[in-house]
């Protein structure tokens, strides 16, 4: 398959901490799920990173709640992106290991990213809404 240049990706912005806690995750889950893996080391590699008091309250970080929309259906989604023991698509908690959790992450309010879905065609994803939970729950472990 041929393909045009990538567009380039918006810039991201990750929680120092997390950006650690991602990469272990990642590394830990690349003989399982390679794809996902590789884009989220991938992501943490070009993020500016940011103490978690120093992030804007309208970037994607974790356990944040994300209205975005997806432009190949039109359909509008909110999701609360998770660590994976805490995944519950039926309660519309996605993992941060999957490919829309792995493209969510860092992008802000606004912004839209072109990327891979599970079986390789590019999605654009557009964030409206950025909603961060109260409380950060927890750590990956």
């Amino acid at each position: 398959m041929t393909r045009k240049t990538a567009p380039k990706r918006p810039p991201i912005h990750m929680i120092d901490t997390e950006a650690d806690i991602l990469t272990d995750l990642a590394i830990g889950a690349q003989e399982r799920l390679p794809q996902v893996s590789e884009l989220l080391l991938e992501e943490i590699a070009r993020a500016k990173v940011h103490s978690a008091g120093r992030i804007s309250m309208d970037v994607v970080t974790m356990n944040a709640q994300v209205e975005f929309v997806d432009e190949a259906s039109g359909a509008t989604r909110i999701v609360q992106l998770v660590y994976p023991r805490h995944a519950d698509i039926a309660a519309n908690r996605i993992s941060i290991l999957t490919p829309i959790g792995a493209g969510l992450i860092g992008l802000r309010e606004g912004q839209s990213i072109l990327w891979p879905d599970r079986v390789g065609h590019e999605r654009k994803l557009t964030i409206v809404k950025v909603h961060q939970s109260a409380c950060d729950e927890e750590v990956a472990h």
